[in-house]
């Protein structure tokens, strides 16, 4: 079993790192839009913070093949805050009841594309969703052993993607393949095959993926989710390197801590005064938008969501454990 390097942290800063990069992209001016530097950037957030929700969430799987246990605590993180904002959005900006229903049951990615304005950015919670069903029934019908058909699943997802031609999309079945790969990268850590990612050179992979996240790119978004899994898996089996040392702060720390409730909160601010104005207006405006959003993460973050996280591990750890034989 391969040992953890300081319990993983440089994940928490990759996921810091994500969000940063996420909220750059649609919140500030990041260059001439010719250069569409804005797309890139959220691009590579979300495929950084896919790949480590494939990797987390495959290593639970492997570790506790319990997937009512598994269900129960997704849900608690994911559902309560989701649910609360399209409650809210639902108030202010008026929705179909088929869009609705798309949303609270995270379908909305698939054709018709049931999202809204103020909803678009929850096509990856729809993604995010989707995976959990999909590897819970994974696991449910097939035990843990099934895990390991993930690697030709993304595999194939990939080659289903460079069939059509789709370079990048916020469908399911063009997009899952970056979170099956964190998924692969799972996988080899648990295996002990980490050679090639302590040889891996960060200073040449990370523009590959950042290149790879760029909607001019071509092909090379083919390999944006092993680029993705590949940068990852240096960063924590190079601790030394400066890149892995920098993801270990605070300041990351604690940004990844708050990162869903700014992910899932951040168009709604957006659409408000803070959002409003002419260009100069709306961007003089950005450090108090800035700032309401993370004091409304962090509200969210310690004193809503914790509660709900309790609860599931609460309630999933009174579950009735099988028996195990004795040996003879």
């Amino acid at each position: 079993m391969a040992q953890e390097p300081s319990r993983l942290t440089v994940l928490d800063g990759w996921r810091g790192v994500s969000i940063l990069a996420v909220l750059a992209g649609h919140l500030l001016p990041l260059g001439p839009k010719i250069l569409q530097l804005n797309a890139a950037t959220a691009t590579f957030g979300m495929a950084v913070f896919f790949t480590l929700s494939g990797f987390l969430i495959t290593r639970f799987l492997l570790k506790n093949d319990d997937v009512v246990v598994f269900v129960i605590r997704r849900v608690c993180r994911i559902v309560p805050l989701a649910w609360l904002y399209m409650v809210v959005a639902l108030l202010l900006f008026s929705w179909k009841p088929d869009d609705l229903l798309a949303q609270l049951f995270f379908y909305a990615n698939w054709p018709p594309m049931q999202l809204t304005d103020i909803t678009g950015h929850l096509w990856s919670l729809c993604v995010e969703v989707q995976f959990y069903v999909g590897i819970a029934a994974l696991v449910l019908f097939g035990g843990r052993r099934a895990i390991y058909l993930l690697p030709l699943l993304c595999l194939a997802v990939t080659a289903f993607r460079v069939w059509n031609g789709v370079h990048i999309a916020i469908n399911t079945y063009f997009r899952v393949d970056e979170i099956l790969a964190g998924a692969v990268l799972a996988i080899l850590y648990e295996r002990n095959l980490t050679t090639g990612f302590r040889r891996t050179p960060l200073i040449v992979v990370v523009p590959l993926l950042y290149a790879s996240c760029h909607p001019a790119s071509e092909w090379l978004n083919y390999l944006r989710p092993y680029l993705a899994a590949a940068t990852v898996g240096a960063t924590i089996y190079q601790p030394s390197s400066m890149l892995s040392k920098r993801l270990g702060s605070r300041v990351l720390r604690y940004i990844a801590e708050v990162s869903y409730a700014l992910y899932v909160i951040h168009p709604l601010l957006g659409a408000t005064w803070l959002g409003s104005g002419d260009k100069i207006v709306k961007y003089l405006k950005r450090p108090l938008l800035f700032a309401a959003l993370f004091a409304l993460a962090h509200i969210s973050t310690f004193y809503y969501e914790r509660r709900w996280i309790a609860l599931g591990k609460s309630y999933s750890s009174r579950r009735p454990r099988p028996a195990v034989a004795e040996p003879e």
